[in-house]
């Protein structure tokens, strides 16, 4: 009989350890969705680590590639704008029936959103929405007065009503590796990443992996 995944019923988690290359990850994310649609599959929250690289989504704009030839470069069907993975970056790729989760794309992402501060908060981190400003964000007054820092990242698609792509939470990346893109299409000095590493936090990814987990589960059901 066929697997259906409903609001009542626990996604798959899978934790991947070691860099997962892009292309492979995103060719097993679309083979998932595909199952996943067709009844054929459970829901997946996957999380990984990629090798450094960039990312396009479909609202990056030319000038925001600041660097094109210090990390590879892929073309993705996800919202967003350029986003970079690397190592002590943990990627969730998360895989819903949006459809039986009442179809709302933007309570889905605010939801993502909501998991990701609750997360950040879990490890004493205050972090939260901004507006006009994509993503999850920490003062830091250390730097400067109305100086914000980015600490997280989200880019979705949808695809036969399956959710696919996800978050990304800088744990303890090599920032000056951001210095390639332009975050959000933002080139204000007072806006920057952060990490968690960067703000004195230190956690191994499979902590974060635990709490990913966990407030996940209250959020999402």
């Amino acid at each position: 009989m066929a697997r259906t995944s409903t609001p009542e019923t626990a996604p798959e988690w899978r934790f991947s350890g070691g860099e997962k290359a892009y292309a492979q990850a995103l060719a097993e994310m679309e083979a998932r969705v595909e199952a996943i649609a067709a009844g054929r599959e459970p829901e997946l929250v996957w999380l990984l680590e990629h090798p450094a690289l960039i990312t396009a989504g479909t609202s990056a704009g030319e000038g925001e590639l600041l660097v094109s030839d210090r990390f590879p470069v892929f073309k993705t069907g996800r919202g967003g704008r350029y986003t970079y993975h690397g190592p002590g970056q943990r990627v969730g790729y998360v895989m819903l029936d949006l459809k039986a989760r009442g179809g709302d794309v933007r309570k889905f992402v605010h939801d993502l959103e909501e998991w990701l501060i609750r997360t950040l908060a879990a490890f004493g981190v205050i972090a939260g929405r901004r507006e006009g400003r994509i993503g999850v964000w920490v003062a830091r007054p250390d730097k400067g007065e109305g100086y914000e820092d980015k600490i997280a990242a989200l880019g979705i698609r949808v695809r036969k009503g399956v959710t696919f792509h996800g978050v990304s939470l800088n744990v303890a990346p090599d920032l000056s590796h951001f210095s390639a893109i332009m975050p959000c299409g933002i080139s204000e000095q007072r806006y920057g990443v952060a990490s968690l590493a960067d703000l004195g936090v230190k956690a191994n990814m499979a902590e974060v992996d635990e709490i990913l987990r966990v407030k996940f589960a209250e959020v999402f059901g």
